[in-house]
């Protein structure tokens, strides 16, 4: 989260917001994200390119989480209201979005891990790593138009850093 959004850690280790951080997310080859036949994909920016509102919000229940891995985070998108999440299908993660608020897994009385991402910030740029399963990450292809995805390859054939821009 930027330095300049109020999150407070109360007295139960809980994090509380009271609404969604909006953003616009892109790679830094200024590839946005956009929602295509329900599915999340990156494409170049364009002048008629409209990315997708991502959603996010800080997991209030810390207990169950590895707190060195960065802030855990609810990753959703703003229209059509959906969540993204990772399931396992065949050998591996696979991520997915599934209709929804983030607002109702940020009130659950527990983290719900398919649903959280550990954000990390390095610069201007930001990783999403799933919760449910360490070490594998957001991705996108390295050149062109394609599906976000989740590799364990931070950093080398596929993209996974993220520059987010803030919605007003």
């Amino acid at each position: 989260m930027d330095k300049d959004d109020i999150i407070v850690i109360n007295d139960k280790n809980q994090l509380r917001r009271e609404t969604p951080l909006l953003r616009h997310v892109q790679d830094l080859s200024s590839r946005v994200w956009v929602l295509h036949n329900d599915i999340l994909t990156v494409v170049p920016r364009k002048e008629q390119t409209v990315p997708v509102t991502v959603t996010l919000l800080p997991c209030q229940y810390l207990e169950t989480l590895e707190m060195k891995r960065g802030e855990p985070i609810y990753l959703g998108l703003k229209d059509p209201e959906c969540c993204l999440f990772c399931t396992q299908e065949g050998q591996q993660p696979v991520l997915r979005l599934k209709e929804g608020s983030i607002l109702e897994l940020y009130s659950q009385r527990e983290s719900v891990k398919p649903f959280l991402f550990y954000h990390n910030k390095s610069g201007t740029t930001s990783t999403f790593e799933s919760a449910a399963f360490p070490g594998w990450f957001i991705a996108v292809c390295s050149k062109g138009s394609c599906p976000l995805f989740l590799t364990q390859e931070l950093g080398k054939t596929h993209i996974t850093d993220f520059e987010m821009i803030v919605v007003e």
